[in-house]
């Protein structure tokens, strides 16, 4: 509970003021049984209509204090709840938002979704019923049962009976429900990153005419949600009619015995109402700690998800750095021995024994056949991931010695996959640097090549983007990546593959606008053609996570028979088309 403090603590008031208002309506119901026994017992049967009056006006001021104690708790249970719910949703996305590329593979995308949204819901619902009906639950049976006893001890012997029996059937329900509630949130999960997946690639989908396939796959998830549902909901379905039954069965077995009592002078008929009303708030005040223990049931099963979000260990961070201020500055990148696995328990690495230094403002060539390490060894620069031996330097520091800000402040980085944002082409731009000018976009956007067709639009740098990009062409996507990595001027610029799209010429007119307006930058250009890197300082070639070579494309070709392959084999292409 500690821990959960600081949701609670900004909005105490609330969290105070929803079970104090409660508490005057629950005065006004245990009260309000005996005012209308006394109006039965002493108005009616004397016939005393000013008595009648008087405590008729009492029952409806109760009421009306009710009505505002009621209202009151729903609003700051409400309050209380929401804000608790948002303050936590927060603290969970911006915990996710620190997550490495290690700490995102132990998570699917729509399992993140679902703890975001539907966990924190049920953990919101919880908290809104605690607040409301915590408190009146055990307030209204102790009031009822104090007035029950207080009233006729002897009847009250029957209630006694019936809640040893609820509570044991209250325990058995709660714990079945506990691990089925559990395991339906789990199968939400699969549900959420189905739904997602589907959305996402829907052209593929659409393209491959797989709808059939995508909606076979979708409607068994959707029944393995169904029956972890119904499994789960068994149990409270199953409470229900048995607690209804008990109740109606006390009930029955009260009127009986009062009755009795009645006719035997031994009880006024005006108590028996009141009991028979006492009675029924004892049941149901443990019909509502049954509701509010199963759904904390559900509720703790998505608290423990939230949970494991919170206390994820984040593998890459700050702590250990030495030089917290320190920036990139020259852009030098220099790999040592090292050894990199995504899996730890993997035996075979995806990187090893490569070293390699490049000097600031440098370009670097990186090909290689697909797997063999291309992107995973340019990932180890920002610190995406965490190399397992050996060690990766900028400016003749260990990457893990600057703090992530600014270590990824200087390196600017076109990823794999392109990614765009919805939004305007300016606000996805400005994502390399938030205060950028309209000319500095303009120049990043040349540099890029994009501002032709950018500029080609009808509402230009305003055009609206809709959701990952999907307006513009492969080619026109890359290039606005291109052009934001470029807005953030960083001192070492890694593309990956990043122009695979777009034409030779289109190409060339990059590499040209590089070379020209980027000679301190240090570039490390991932290609799949050879003419896209051979006008670079130095040339790499991956095989299998190892160097098999380095070089110029002249030594290359004259000694590297890997680089021999790939260069042959393109130049046939290029012959046969």
């Amino acid at each position: 509970m500690k821990r959960y403090w600081k949701y609670i603590k900004p909005y105490l008031s609330s969290f105070i003021c929803a079970p104090l208002l409660m508490i005057v309506e629950i005065l006004g119901e245990v009260l309000m049984p005996k005012f209308m026994a006394n109006i039965i017992n002493i108005g009616a049967a004397n016939h005393d209509v000013p008595y009648i009056i008087g405590m008729g006006s009492v029952m409806i001021v109760t009421a009306i204090l009710m009505l505002i104690g009621g209202v009151g708790a729903a609003h700051f249970a409400a309050k209380a709840c929401v804000s608790f719910a948002s303050d936590l949703r927060k603290d969970a996305f911006d915990k996710i938002q620190q997550f490495s590329f290690a700490n995102l593979d132990t998570y699917s995308t729509g399992s993140l979704v679902t703890r975001l949204t539907n966990d924190i819901t049920q953990v919101q619902n919880i908290i809104n019923m605690a607040l409301r009906m915590m408190l009146r639950a055990p307030g209204m049976l102790i009031g009822a049962l104090i007035m029950a006893f207080t009233m006729n001890a002897r009847l009250a012997l029957v209630v006694l009976v019936v809640i040893p029996v609820l509570a044991t059937l209250i325990t058995l329900v709660t714990r079945t429900a506990f691990p089925r509630f559990e395991i339906m949130q789990k199968k939400l999960d699969v549900l959420n990153a189905s739904i997602q997946e589907m959305l996402v690639n829907v052209r593929v989908i659409k393209s491959f005419v797989r709808g059939d396939y995508e909606e076979a796959k979708f409607a068994e998830a959707n029944k393995d949600l169904r029956d972890a549902g119904l499994n789960a909901f068994k149990v409270v379905i199953l409470n229900g009619p048995i607690m209804m039954c008990l109740m109606n069965v006390t009930t029955l077995g009260i009127v009986w015995f009062g009755g009795k009592q009645i006719l035997a002078g031994q009880m006024p008929i005006g108590d028996l109402t009141a009991f028979t009303s006492y009675i029924v708030q004892i049941l149901m005040s443990l019909m509502m700690l049954a509701m509010i223990l199963l759904n904390s049931s559900r509720a703790l099963a998505s608290l423990r998800r939230i949970r494991e979000v919170l206390d994820t260990e984040i593998d890459l961070n700050d702590e250990n750095c030495k030089y917290p201020e320190k920036t990139v500055e020259k852009g030098t990148v220099e790999f040592r021995d090292v050894f990199f696995r995504y899996y730890k328990d993997n035996e075979d690495p995806v990187l090893e024994n490569i070293s390699f230094k490049l000097e600031g403002g440098e370009t670097l060539g990186i090909i290689g056949s697909t797997g063999s390490g291309k992107t995973s060894l340019v990932q180890l620069i920002p610190r995406l991931y965490d190399a397992d031996a050996g060690e990766v330097l900028v400016d003749g520091v260990n990457v893990k010695d600057y703090s992530l800000e600014n270590l990824r402040s200087g390196v600017g980085m076109v990823l794999q996959k392109n990614v765009l944002f919805s939004g305007t082409i300016m606000e996805n731009l400005l994502w390399g640097d938030e205060n950028a000018t309209k000319e500095q976009i303009r120049e990043a956007a040349m540099a890029a090549q994009a501002a032709p067709f950018i500029e080609g639009f009808t509402d230009g740098y305003e055009t609206e983007l809709g959701q990952g990009g999907v307006n513009v062409s492969g080619g026109q996507k890359q290039r606005l990546c291109i052009a934001r990595a470029l807005l953030k001027n960083p001192k070492i610029l890694i593309l990956d593959d990043s122009t695979s799209a777009v034409d030779t010429a289109t190409e060339a007119s990059i590499r040209e606008n590089f070379a020209n307006s980027m000679k301190d930058t240090t570039k490390i250009i991932i290609a799949q053609r050879i003419s896209s890197v051979i006008g670079a300082d130095k040339i790499m070639v991956l095989d299998e996570g190892q160097i098999v070579g380095m070089g110029s494309h002249e030594e290359l070709l004259a000694g590297c028979e890997a680089y021999q392959e790939i260069y042959y084999s393109q130049m046939d292409q290029e012959v046969t088309a």
